[in-house]
């Protein structure tokens, strides 16, 4: 009899361990599923917010790329043009026929302005003579210069403001999909009621690699910029110092044409 009575008290004192164990599994937190830590899975995984970020900056680092190329290309041929037109103009040959030879439409800045001041040159000497036509002569032949000097380094400077404006926005872009990418982060861990790494850091590392692009489309695009602005400033101190030179002579022909009918009649 007392052997029955022990069985309940058994099967009581079995349950009780059972249902603890239960409710201790039903409590703890649910592991953190696995993340792809590479590059592709952090960009796979990461929200649309942080992916239309990383998209963004990678395709103007590509863009900054291209305009590098076009522009490093450009300068050298416009600095190997400018070089062989020099040796032509200062080998002692005609204006005139050096004029004729670069025609209405030049193909690199310097022979733009020369074609301009040769240009304005003709037009002003045809107009009369005298001492009044000497100095007019030389101021327009000087601001017509200046003017193609300018529009040549317009054409060349052409989406310069792109590299600007990607070297200093897009650290702060890749910072808004940081912040972006940390705010979804935290309302996870609220979830899943659970700050272990292994729920922490594969939201962060999502997160924190928009700004590693953004970093990757900036660094570039200031260097570049810094280096093309350079350059570019030598060629246009280049071309102006040409600009000077071919001014001057102009104005010495054309104070010689001014002064010619007076030696003859002197004469």
């Amino acid at each position: 009899m007392k052997y029955l009575l022990a069985l309940p008290l058994l099967s009581l004192g079995l349950a009780l361990p059972l249902d603890a164990l239960a409710q201790g599994v039903a409590s703890a937190p649910l592991a953190a599923p696995a993340h792809d830590m590479s590059l592709m899975g952090l960009f796979l995984q990461a929200d649309w917010v942080v992916k239309a970020v990383m998209v963004g900056l990678l395709m103007a680092s590509v863009y900054v790329w291209a305009i590098a190329f076009e522009k490093f290309t450009t300068l050298k041929r416009a600095k190997r043009e400018a070089d062989e037109f020099e040796d032509r103009f200062w080998r002692g040959g005609s204006l005139d026929e050096l004029y004729r030879v670069q025609g209405d439409n030049p193909a690199h800045p310097m022979a733009a302005v020369f074609v301009v001041g040769m240009r304005e040159w003709h037009a002003s000497t045809a107009a009369g003579s005298g001492a009044m036509m000497v100095a007019g002569t030389r101021e327009r032949v000087e601001r017509a210069m200046v003017v193609t000097i300018q529009r040549e380094m317009e054409r060349l400077e052409k989406r310069m403001t792109f590299l600007a404006s990607t070297g200093s926005a897009a650290p702060f872009v890749g910072l808004f999909g940081t912040v972006w990418g940390i705010m979804n982060s935290f309302a996870a861990i609220a979830g899943m009621q659970n700050t272990s790494l292994a729920v922490v850091a594969p939201g962060i590392a999502e997160a924190l690699f928009a700004t590693a692009i953004g970093l990757v489309a900036a660094i570039p695009a200031v260097l570049i910029y810094n280096m093309l602005a350079s350059q570019m400033g030598k060629f246009a101190g280049r071309l102006e110092g040409f600009a000077s030179e071919f001014g001057a002579i102009l104005a010495r022909q054309t104070e010689a044409a001014a002064n010619a009918p007076r030696a003859a009649a002197a004469e």
